[in-house]
């Protein structure tokens, strides 16, 4: 079992990790599918709001805090390889830099920018908001899944 600072440390990302999951759950179960029943402009217009609204203080800071000691907790068990759950500290901190953090830099982020550029009254508007509401909430499954095993790979590390 992990002690002193490692414990705390994955104690806070079971929590950053979890809390994360359960955002991105909202969306694919529920936020994504009551957006795309809205007539297009009203989807596109709902949907840029909550992405502005979203980069906050109260949401960065779990979001990016948790990317910032998932990094913090894997350089510290490459350097100090501490007896026990090392493969636990390593893979969650992995599925949530790669499938969590990641994914939303190089795949729901971009797909955010451009539909903000997107003027929800225009012709092709109905077509790109129904490819923007599967492929966004394809990639936000992901986000979903990475975010929810590395809470659960902490937790497995505690034990």
């Amino acid at each position: 079992m992990i002690d002193g600072p490692y414990f705390v440390l994955t104690v806070l990302g079971v929590l950053g990790t979890g809390l994360t999951a359960g955002a991105f759950c909202a969306f694919s179960t529920f936020v994504m599918r009551g957006l795309a029943a809205l007539p297009p402009a009203q989807g596109i217009a709902a949907m840029n709001a909550i992405n502005t609204a979203a980069v906050r203080p109260a949401f960065m800071a779990v979001f990016l805090g948790t990317a910032a000691l998932t990094a913090v907790i894997a350089v510290m068990t490459f350097v100090l390889w501490p007896d026990g759950a090392v493969v636990e500290l390593l893979l969650g901190s992995a599925l949530y830099l790669c499938g969590s953090f990641g994914v939303t830099a190089v795949a729901n982020v971009p797909r955010n920018t451009a539909l903000l550029r997107l003027e929800p009254g225009a012709a092709e508007a109905a077509g790109r908001w129904r490819s923007y509401v599967r492929e966004w909430t394809a990639w936000n499954h992901v986000r979903t899944v990475a975010s929810a095993a590395a809470a659960v790979a902490y937790v497995l590390a505690l034990s």
